[in-house]
């Protein structure tokens, strides 16, 4: 194939992930889809399964190369731009104790879900993302981690199925239990709870609107504190997935200990998101830009996710099987528990 009809081919696989996001974005102005506070890339990644699952087969393999272009291009950019929702100011706005629960979260919850998954049998890959959504940022967490340590499409779109499933519970749970008293939390402390242990930006914003401006301000700043963590996290990950891959290569001279570290590779994208966000800390940009700019990144992230979703069929999730939703429902209990705790008894002692 000539290199030009190599280049339409892929613009043909791009184009259709472009179609199907623009659609994620139209159903998610759907008013029922609003009240489950459902993002377009959820939605995006629901509409590449249905397509993997029936139309697949009828398009030609050529655009393939496209749809997978998406999925791995396409998502660096998105996961780079997703610094500028975030600014170091947040940091110092909810104080030391917020950044405290978030880091045992975040540590706790990756951690624990690695072990579980390894008494559970699980595939190592599936774990490790259905805990980092878990402990992290739900979807955009999965799709960074996915990037750094080169998981499967379906190991991906099984762990962003378990983090939208109990983010979605969460989302109605906790200002349930918040109206009824049962979570005996000032609003603070309620905020910094809702913020340290939802999955998604999405769910944490409809949890926190859902129980006053008191509550959502310091859940969406907890929040988005929590979504910083993601940039050591995956600069732990991609150093952890090179030295295994160095250490594959056996134990020859050219693995010597100088030489194997001049092989570690970084993910860049990740540093590159932190420099967004410090970059953003300093207000160069108007509102209105940063805006259009959070509207283009959550399109990319859309056709991210679309494409991880375009290449995951219902064989590939029976494959999986039930173990990654047990582990799910695992780190959902360990999330409401040890959350709750750390807000009414921790908290109040910064």
């Amino acid at each position: 194939m000539k290199l030009t009809e190599q280049r339409s081919s892929m613009l043909h696989g791009v184009l259709l992930i472009v179609l199907f996001s623009c659609a994620a974005f139209y159903i998610c102005d759907v008013s029922f889809v609003k009240s489950l506070s459902f993002s377009p890339m959820i939605v995006g990644i629901v509409l590449g399964m249905l397509y993997a699952n029936s139309l697949r087969n009828n398009l030609p393999p050529t655009w393939v190369p496209g749809i997978v272009f998406c999925s791995k291009r396409v998502l660096r950019i998105g996961i780079i731009l997703y610094g500028f929702r975030l600014t170091f100011q947040d940091v110092t706005a909810v104080g030391l104790s917020a950044v405290c629960v978030d880091a045992v979260i975040v540590m706790t919850t990756i951690c624990g879900g690695v072990f579980i998954g390894r008494i559970l049998g699980m595939e190592r890959n599936i774990a490790l993302l259905t805990s980092v959504g878990s402990g992290i940022c739900g979807a955009a967490a999965v799709l960074g981690a996915e990037s750094a340590i080169k998981a499967k499409p379906y190991q991906t779109a099984v762990a962003v199925a378990t983090v939208v499933i109990f983010g979605t519970l969460a989302m109605f749970l906790y200002p349930a239990l918040y109206r009824s008293g049962v979570m005996d939390l000032s609003p603070d402390a309620m905020g910094i709870f809702t913020g340290s242990t939802i999955h998604e930006v999405a769910h944490a914003v409809g949890a926190g609107n859902a129980m006053g401006t008191d509550v959502s301000n310091s859940a969406i700043i907890v929040k988005m504190i929590r979504v910083m963590m993601l940039v050591p996290v995956l600069l732990v990950l991609g150093y952890c997935v090179s030295r295994e891959a160095v250490r594959g290569r056996g134990t020859d001279a050219d693995v010597a200990a100088g030489d194997s570290r001049s092989k570690i590779s970084i993910p860049w994208f990740a540093v590159l998101f932190l420099v967004v966000i410090g970059f953003n800390s300093f207000g160069i940009l108007s509102p209105d830009i940063v805006d259009f700019i959070n509207v283009l990144d959550t399109f990319l992230l859309t056709m991210a996710m679309t494409a991880l979703g375009a290449e995951t069929s219902i064989e590939k999730f029976r494959k999986a099987g039930f173990k990654p939703f047990l582990l799910a429902f695992i780190l959902f209990v360990w999330l409401v528990t040890a959350g709750y705790l750390m807000a009414r008894y921790l908290v109040p002692l910064f």
